[in-house]
């Protein structure tokens, strides 16, 4: 992880895309954490990871509904792949 000052990431963008290709590069403003850069590769794996949390968080969810459960045969005569 890297730590920049907004003014030094302006100054060096060039090297900020470069280190944020391996590791999280953080860019500061007052010393407060303003934006993280990374790689377009790493945030696609960030948000693939978030989705597979989504859909486990919507099954388990599913899974606690209260109901009748229906027959796999009876769903698949409704779909009408018998």
């Amino acid at each position: 992880m890297t730590t920049l000052s907004a003014s030094d990431a302006r100054k060096s963008f060039a090297s900020v895309i470069e280190t944020a290709m391996s590791e999280a590069v953080f860019v500061e403003r007052r010393g407060e954490p303003q934006v993280v850069v990374i790689s377009a590769a790493e945030y696609e794996r960030l948000m693939a990871a978030a989705e597979e949390i989504e859909d486990v968080a919507a099954f388990d969810e599913a899974m606690s509904e209260e109901g009748d459960n229906i027959p796999w045969e009876q769903v698949k005569s409704d779909l009408g792949w018998q």
